[in-house]
């Protein structure tokens, strides 16, 4: 059943949180983003049902598909590499967006939420593993890309969100979110006067990983629903 899906992730999050070798900026609560991409809408539903309130998304028109036939509930995050083009319908059908990855892109995302008359709440996605075929800011473009956030007045940065290297041993993970922790103090202190408050790090195979270097957010798609079903079309 999901809800002991939830309960199992729930309570490793739980024991990561006590692994921690000091207090995090990022506080002692964990938020459970279901990833629900490759799996029908009704998944949707039963997440809801079960508790969850954050529903991840990897792609904007699974996700619109999915919220034509839904009541509406829950908050959408996208979580997927968003390209220019679809910034506006991205803007329209997701509450945040984790997965900004270039000022070309905030760009695009300003002009639709203007037009929308929205305040567009965002992660900045940083390749922290260094990997070229990953998305995101290197970290050195992500540094120099924070004073240029002012110029966005319809752009709100929450915080920051890293995909770690996949590998077999999860340890090798550690610095990539260690890392993304690092970056996260530094936007926080960069604007002050903003929500800086959210570290999305971490999926099914390294969450627990990411939540001891201060991850608060975790997208667990697998753990929760099993595996995914490529054969789905939207």
């Amino acid at each position: 059943m999901l809800q002991d899906k939830i309960a199992a992730v729930e309570a490793k999050i739980q024991e990561a949180l006590a692994n921690r070798k000091e207090p995090k900026a990022t506080g002692d609560k964990v938020t459970i983003l279901a990833v629900t991409k490759n799996h029908p809408a009704d998944i949707v539903t039963e997440t809801l049902a079960a508790g969850l309130t954050e529903i991840g998304e990897n792609r904007v028109q699974e996700a619109m598909h999915k919220q034509a036939v839904l009541p509406p509930g829950g908050n959408w995050h996208l979580i997927g590499h968003l390209q220019t083009n679809k910034a506006r319908h991205a803007v329209e059908h997701f509450a945040l967006i984790e997965s900004v990855d270039s000022l070309k892109l905030l760009a695009h995302l300003e002009k639709a939420a203007a037009e929308l008359d929205k305040v567009q709440d965002v992660l900045l996605q940083i390749n922290e593993a260094g990997e070229v075929q990953k998305s995101g800011f290197a970290p050195e473009d992500f540094r120099a890309a924070v004073p240029e956030l002012k110029n966005y007045p319809h752009i709100r940065v929450r915080g920051v969100m890293v995909i770690a290297q996949a590998t077999d041993h999860v340890e090798e993970t550690r610095p990539v979110f260690a890392a993304g922790y690092r970056d996260f103090l530094f936007l926080r202190d960069a604007l002050p006067d903003s929500p800086v408050d959210i570290l999305s790090m971490g999926m099914t195979h390294d969450y627990w990983i990411a939540v001891e270097e201060g991850a608060n957010e975790v997208r667990v798609g697998s753990a929760l629903f099993g595996a995914r079903d490529y054969s789905l079309k939207f």
